[in-house]
């Protein structure tokens, strides 16, 4: 029998930098049986376009979806939100996918976030005014929050399979919604927007219509205990699938302007310790060759003149983000994010097409500090007046996280300069090679573009995961792809 492999892949950026597209290559060409999803909840927006021109984005369904008979499994991690579980589904079945529910599974301890989270979540960002936080805006923060202060009593996936208990639960969740916002009022704008919001969590036949179509998914949806996952592990090549960046970490990001979820391999290696898994395990850091970032919040290798040059095709504008934000290569930012999340065997650097947008490309090597702080080698690792890295603390510390944030304000990039050739084209090969020089990992896969397709393995791939998988049974294609590839570049 073959060994199972498991692949760990996350971001380690601000998100966006591609994970679904990857995640779909990898189950394609790894024949990955089920994508497991270990943080974050709906607010993912994981695009994945197929070689066919299918498009979906995905929030709760693993990015292998796509692909006939992949299965995921939501962790206990997950915080799921049932509405849009199913507004998902719907669109799947536009393209085909007719089976998607089918292949599902969600840990019973699995959070539920509901409209009263979501409601609640709008509603304070409202009151921040220009003070906002960043949020999507889907309730990910307040599911958190009201875990930690009620533990049992908030709404877990098992209760949806209790109809009488169900009603109750969601009755005296909503009381306690209710409760909060008397307090949050006062500081309310007289808007349509917070008249929506308001509505939802005041509005008490609301709460039947919430039960109701809770009770019709859990008709239709797999809700299993936490020993579902050894089978999961022991049947083949499993991808876990992370959502958000590393630089967005609860404990590690720049706080306040972070998201209420462990992004790092933290909670992918808290999952199989406690399934005992003893198999192969690859960790992957997802980055783009340039930074981007949604909502407000540090971001040192920002340049406004790259917007138009390297506009979004999916990452549209919201009510709550608003639009992206585009920046150069930080190795800086990327060095800090590696500390963070421990050893990486690989990187995949995706968008290397967009490279050749550009009359230039510039990667961040260290900062200059334009504030005034006597304590700066609390929170950098310095070489006379430059800053060559952010320092780690030694525990979560969100004071600590918060200072280093105001610090970062005050940071200027320095940068290595990669021009265009003669061409009008700026040679990707040596961005890659400038990469891997400051960041210290080897590139492994490389994207230069949306779909399967457009993705290559590197030689480092065969060179570092070769070994790794040699008792697995790997599809021709890929044992020849990683046979016969130079570093494709």
């Amino acid at each position: 029998m073959p060994q199972p492999q498991v692949i760990l892949v996350a971001d380690l950026g601000y998100g966006d930098a591609g994970k679904g597209s990857l995640v779909d290559f990898l189950t394609r060409q790894l024949s990955a049986h089920t994508i497991v999803r270990y943080n974050g909840g709906a607010q993912a927006a994981h695009n994945v376009i197929d070689p066919q021109g299918a498009h979906h984005t995905f929030a709760q369904f693993g990015s292998g979806t796509l692909i006939p008979g992949v299965r995921t499994h939501l962790s206990r991690f997950m915080l799921v939100d049932p509405l849009n579980l199913m507004r998902e589904e719907r669109h799947l079945r536009t393209l085909g996918v007719t089976d998607a529910i089918e292949r599902l599974t969600i840990d019973r301890e699995a959070l539920v976030t509901t409209p009263y989270h979501q409601a609640l979540n709008r509603l304070r960002e409202i009151a921040r005014d220009r003070e906002r936080h960043g949020s999507c805006g889907l309730g990910i923060g307040e599911t958190m929050a009201d875990a930690l202060a009620l533990g049992e009593r908030v709404p877990r996936m098992g209760d949806l399979l209790d109809p009488t208990g169900l009603k109750q639960k969601l009755g005296a969740f909503r009381d306690w919604k209710l409760a909060q916002l008397q307090a949050l009022r006062a500081e309310l704008p007289d808007t349509d927007q917070a008249k929506r919001e308001l509505a939802v969590i005041e509005d008490a036949r609301f709460l039947d219509f919430l039960v109701e179509s809770y009770r019709r998914l859990a008709r239709q949806i797999t809700i299993v205990e936490a020993r579902y996952l050894a089978d999961v592990l022991a049947a083949g090549v499993v991808i876990f699938e992370g959502a958000q960046g590393v630089l967005l970490d609860e404990w590690y990001g720049f706080h306040p302007y972070t998201t209420w979820s462990t992004t790092t391999f933290q909670n992918a290696d808290t999952l199989l310790s406690e399934q005992g898994y003893d198999g192969q395990v690859v960790r992957l850091g997802v980055l783009r060759t340039y930074a981007t970032r949604h909502g407000p919040g540090p971001f040192v290798t920002e340049d406004t003149t790259l917007n138009t040059i390297l506009p979004e095709a999916h990452n549209v504008p919201n009510a709550w983000q608003l639009a992206m934000r585009v920046g150069y290569f930080d190795a800086v930012a990327i060095r800090y994010a590696l500390a963070v999340t421990g050893p990486i065997d690989l990187l995949a650097l995706t968008h290397i097409d967009r490279v050749r947008s550009l009359s230039e490309w510039k990667i961040a090597t260290h900062y200059t500090y334009r504030g005034h702080s006597t304590d700066l080698a609390n929170y950098f690792a310095t070489r006379g007046e430059t800053l060559t890295g952010i320092r780690v603390s030694e525990r979560p510390d969100l004071d600590h996280q918060e200072r280093l944030t105001q610090h970062l304000q005050y940071c200027i990039p320095n940068y290595h300069v990669q021009p265009a050739t003669a061409s009008i084209e700026v040679d990707a090969s040596s961005c890659l090679d400038q990469i891997e020089a400051e960041v210290g990992v080897p590139i492994g896969i490389v994207s230069a573009g949306p779909t399967a397709l457009d993705k290559r393995l590197t030689s480092a791939w065969a060179q570092h995961i070769g070994p790794k998988m040699a008792d697995l049974a790997l599809p021709a294609r890929l044992r020849q792809s990683v046979s016969g590839l130079r570093t494709s570049r």
